[in-house]
């Protein structure tokens, strides 16, 4: 099958930068996701870049306190351990820019019927504090952004990666436009996990077959029950068995098989999606950029 060089892309050069490359974040994955998605011909014009962030958009789901004292490196040593990530200028850049890419990539969606961002998925922060390499929650802001603007009526939160979206679930509790599902592994992180419209806690080491059926099973009830205005889909590929986080034993062929049938159960009911990365964990930062290919490649085949 051949793959469509048509398919919309967001990127920002900023998503990469100078950054410890034995750290266990990855920060070298955008670019080499960007690299990898050039490689098979997917890059001309179809790319677009979001605009450069700021904190102040941020602030219609975030607390105000918070944004500023994480742009401005004021958030106490406790704060940032819970992140994960030192603190730097270029990783606000990327932090603040990356939000802006998923909403671009929603409203690419929402006029071409699909799109992906080569980012995004930042699931585990919450209003006023970040989390698992997690400080600013893109797929909150979006949904909220998009239906502030009155561009949907209703989105669809299809959370995939291997760890709960417990910051996207606490943030749009009370949003009755958004409705949150995350399948994750149940015993990982987070530990204190937060509740979505509709949680799928999975055993440790669940394999292709059992996992693909159950999210098939979930995404047509949800799609026929809900007719989303878009779906957001977190195309995490840390369910990867050999993943650094994973703790599930889906093969490299599941992720793939997984990706298309998200995006194909979408597409067969005339439904947006817009893709956004999440998780993935790998010593193997070159192969960690493949994974995240996956679903760019499997989008270009619609």
């Amino acid at each position: 099958m051949t793959l469509n060089p048509h398919l919309p892309l967001v990127y920002h050069p900023n998503y990469s930068f100078s950054f410890d490359p034995k750290h266990r974040f990855a920060m070298s994955k955008f670019a080499n996701l960007y690299a990898h998605v050039k490689k098979l011909g997917l890059i001309g014009n179809n790319l677009t870049q979001p605009v450069l962030g700021s904190p102040e958009p941020l602030e219609l789901v975030h607390c105000d306190n918070y944004i500023h004292d994480l742009w401005n490196n004021r958030l106490d040593d406790k704060a940032m351990r819970r992140i994960g990530l030192p603190w730097s200028a270029q990783l606000m850049a990327r932090t603040f820019t990356a939000p802006q890419g998923t909403l671009q990539t929603a409203r690419l969606a929402l006029k071409h019927g699909i799109a992906c961002h080569l980012a995004g998925g930042t699931h585990h922060a919450h209003f006023d504090f970040g989390s698992g390499y997690c400080m600013v929650n893109d797929l909150a802001f979006t949904t909220q952004t998009l239906i502030n603007s009155g561009e949907v009526t209703n989105v669809l939160i299809f959370d995939l990666d291997v760890h709960q979206g417990d910051g996207t679930a606490a943030m749009l509790a009370h949003q009755p436009y958004a409705y949150t599902c995350s399948i994750h592994c149940e015993k990982n992180f987070p530990f204190r996990k937060s509740a979505s419209d509709l949680d799928i806690g999975l055993a440790n080491h669940m394999q292709d077959a059992e996992y693909l059926a159950i999210v098939d099973d979930t995404l047509s009830y949800l799609l026929k029950e809900l007719n989303p205005s878009l779906v957001l889909y977190d195309a995490g590929v840390d369910i990867w068995q050999n993943d650094g986080l994973g703790k599930l034993d889906i093969s490299w062929d599941g992720i793939a098989k997984r990706d298309h049938l998200v995006l194909k159960r979408c597409l067969e009911h005339n439904i947006p999606v817009a893709t956004v990365i999440g998780g993935g964990y790998d010593k193997d930062h070159l192969r960690l950029a493949q994974r995240h290919g996956i679903v760019v490649e499997q989008a270009a085949r619609f």
